[in-house]
């Protein structure tokens, strides 16, 4: 990818706590370039690989519970920009307004087979199209919903200036999300605990990414990832 001008980016991010990670990654554009590069790559490879497995999913979802198979949700990305990410829908049709828009510890929103896929983070394989597209990246700061964007600190709006990514060190050091907010079954409640507890201990990680950030640093949260995941 290729970093606007400071004075080009949108006005939440033009703030002095945002202009110190965009000076980071601007002395290591030539990364992001490589960074841009690897992902389609991967991408490509990855699609070849599993597009049977994915094909199989589709069954899987489609024979245990009704509605469609993938779940449509606008999130944001680069610049505040916003997108339609699609993933395998774990959930009942409707979930998302029947409740918050995490979920907790026994949700029962939360299909049988979705239990699974969400285990082995599988309903995350359609974002591999995503990051074809160039609307995400293998490795960068989850995209979250609107509503929680607008809950950002000033430095914050600094994870914007990369693509959302499937993972980052925040999903790995947060996988067991769902446990950490606990058996909370009131949406308001949920939405209480993300935003004060889990969302600036997340944004910690994604930030300490953007200040460590290497071509190199990404191929190990790959692997990391995949070998939590097998765990």
């Amino acid at each position: 990818m290729i970093l606007l001008p400071f004075e080009k980016l949108p006005e939440k991010l033009k703030n002095d706590e945002v202009k110190c990670y965009y000076d980071i990654l601007y002395k290591k554009r030539f990364s992001l370039l490589f960074k841009r590069i690897m992902d389609v790559v991967m991408a490509l490879i990855l699609i070849v690989i599993l597009i049977l497995p994915m094909l199989v999913i589709c069954v899987c979802i489609k024979c245990t519970s009704k509605g469609p198979v993938l779940y449509k949700q606008q999130r944001i990305t680069t610049y505040g920009r916003t997108f339609n990410i699609f993933k395998f829908r774990t959930m009942t049709v409707g979930a998302d307004k029947a409740g918050a828009l995490v979920t907790s510890k026994n949700d029962s929103r939360i299909t049988s087979i979705g239990s699974v896929l969400r285990k082995f983070r599988l309903d995350e394989l359609p974002q591999i199209f995503h990051v074809l597209s160039g609307k995400m990246s293998l490795v960068g700061t989850r995209p979250e919903v609107k509503k929680y964007v607008d809950c950002y600190t000033p430095a914050m709006y600094a994870t914007l200036l990369t693509p959302a990514g499937i993972t980052s060190l925040a999903s790995i050091k947060f996988k067991d999300e769902d446990k950490i907010i606990g058996e909370v079954n009131d949406a308001s409640q949920v939405d209480e605990i993300y935003v004060n507890k889990v969302l600036p201990e997340k944004m910690k990680y994604n930030l300490e990414y953007l200040e460590e950030f290497s071509f190199f640093k990404d191929l190990y949260l790959m692997i990391q990832t995949v070998i939590e995941v097998i765990k």
